[in-house]
């Protein structure tokens, strides 16, 4: 595939730029930066190095005196580094900006990121978005493969998503003595599978596992500081009816969602192209929030009747509830929980995502196809601009 322009865009500051493994943040950073001074933990022997003596990183910036950016390729393999970067930056003696790439934040959370909270900024670069693929993004290929740049530039990329889980489990997982017993960890990434795009059950998911509530919890945060899922709260501002409390969970990719849940006879393929489509959409909307300016975040909204709406943007320019269905057909019922959530916040603009082809409108809510969504939502647009535009708000 040829090179993809990813929106992110480079700040200007010191930045940690988390991400999982196969997002592209080396590739993005030796094409942005091609004269930076690299430092590549994933080598052994430079590993090995650094981690025997952090203060080499000094020698090494004095010994390029015209170097204006130091990258830290997966810095969480050495922390130490950290202090050595803090006192640099303190110290003030040249204009330098610091790169700190990490694929597991797990080793920072109370070290790295804490040291360096308000001299650093804090990035994540996502999967591809479909508008950054352009005429190569096909929805039954995103469902398929996911939207991982390792995985779409490889020359098998079946074999590639196969093997990107077990890359994790080996080099993050079992090297990194992240937890005692890997196959019980393996196991528990399977189950929680079966709760992508739903509401977790740590009890239940515990039993499935034979584990206890509290390591299944630990494995949930294991995961997420791995970057390989997350966590949606519910909108509960201003609530006028009963509401859930239990957040959702999304596997980070919908490709490494669809590798990692097991199928079998009682797993209906459109059962799980359903929860697949949805997990599309929400890594979609975790990366236009994380490249745009402002202070949006995602929500579901859910009542304990079982009304409920996919997912709630929310923030000071943004009010959006968005439905999203495989099917490619919509009818009058699939518009209820929209129609519910509209009622109780007529603030909010509404619409409804699905697998066919034509823009409809029902009831007032605009039904636009999945892909011709993700294919033009870019960030800094507002979503409800791309309905604007075709006039299916007027």
């Amino acid at each position: 595939m040829e090179l993809i322009q990813r929106f992110f865009p480079l700040p200007g500051e010191s930045f940690f730029l988390f991400g999982p493994r196969g997002t592209g943040k080396s590739t993005w950073l030796g094409t942005c930066t091609p004269d930076a001074v690299w430092v590549d933990l994933l080598d052994p022997e430079t590993y090995r190095t650094y981690l025997s003596n952090p203060e080499r990183l000094r020698q090494l910036i004095d010994g390029a005196p015209q170097a204006e950016r130091v990258i830290i390729d997966e810095v969480q393999k050495a922390p130490q580094l950290l202090d050595v970067v803090h006192q640099l930056i303190e110290e003030k003696r040249r204009p330098i900006q610091f790169i700190l790439t990490g694929s597991s934040a797990r080793k920072l959370n109370r070290t790295g990121v804490d040291l360096l909270a308000g001299r650093v900024l804090l990035k994540t670069l996502h999967p591809f978005m479909a508008a950054e693929l352009g005429p190569h993004f096909e929805l039954s290929q995103a469902l398929r493969l996911g939207m991982l740049p390792l995985v779409l530039d490889s020359d098998e990329p079946e074999e590639t998503l196969k093997a990107y889980v077990s890359l994790y489990l080996r080099e993050e997982v079992q090297t990194e003595g992240l937890v005692r017993n890997v196959g019980n960890f393996s196991r528990f990434l399977e189950t929680i599978s079966f709760s992508h795009g739903a509401q977790i059950n740590l009890s239940n998911i515990a039993r499935e596992c034979h584990v206890g509530r509290k390591t299944a919890e630990g494995f949930l945060e294991i995961l997420e500081d791995l970057l390989l899922g997350f966590r949606i709260r519910p909108f509960t501002k201003r609530a006028r009816r009963q509401m859930v409390q239990h957040p959702k969970f999304y596997y980070m990719d919908a490709g490494v969602f669809r590798s990692i849940r097991p199928k079998g006879p009682l797993d209906a393929p459109e059962m799980i192209g359903g929860t697949c489509i949805e997990g599309l959409v929400a890594q979609h909307l975790r990366a236009w929030i994380a490249y745009s300016k402002g202070d949006c975040e995602l929500y579901f909204w859910r009542t304990k009747s079982g009304m409920e709406v996919d997912f709630i943007l929310y923030g000071e320019d943004t009010f959006l509830g968005v439905e999203v269905k495989k099917a490619r057909s919509v009818f009058p019922t699939d518009i209820r929980p929209l129609a519910a959530f509209k009622k109780d916040y007529p603030e909010a603009q509404v619409c409804l995502l699905y697998g066919g082809s034509e823009r409809l409108k029902i009831n007032g809510v605009p039904c636009l196809p999945c892909a011709e969504f993700l294919r033009l939502l870019v960030p800094n647009v507002q979503p409800t601009e791309i309905l604007d535009t075709l006039s299916l708000l007027k």
